[in-house]
């Protein structure tokens, strides 16, 4: 029996899954930098720093250009907006459930 097809959403929620690569994330969200710069700033080595983007990569979240023998990593943001459309779910989801605490607390308040 093949394997389904995965969903390009749970590649995205999967990559985010880990700190590391979180925080990757987070880096190239300021700047594009050389794989060296990247891996410069974690307490791992850049073979894992490397493993770490091309599970990014594979994701989507981010791209790779290469002049030379230098990698340029750059974040793709688009990539984030179905994760955070289906987080924007629940989102609202939460805001009623805190207006409706607060006229509870207020209501309580009289």
């Amino acid at each position: 029996m093949p394997l389904a097809k995965q969903h390009p959403l749970d590649k995205v929620f999967m990559a985010l899954a880990d700190q590391t690569r979180r925080d990757i994330v987070h880096r190239l969200a300021d700047n594009e930098y050389t794989m060296t710069e990247l891996s410069s700033g974690f307490d791992i080595s850049l073979a894992a720093v490397s493993k770490h983007v091309k599970v990014l990569e594979n994701a989507k979240l981010i791209k790779r250009r290469i002049t030379g023998r230098t990698h340029h990593l750059s974040l793709v943001p688009e990539q984030l907006t179905d994760a955070l459309d289906w987080i924007s779910i629940y989102r609202h989801f939460w805001q009623k459930r805190m207006d409706k605490l607060t006229e509870v607390v207020e209501n309580h308040e009289d």
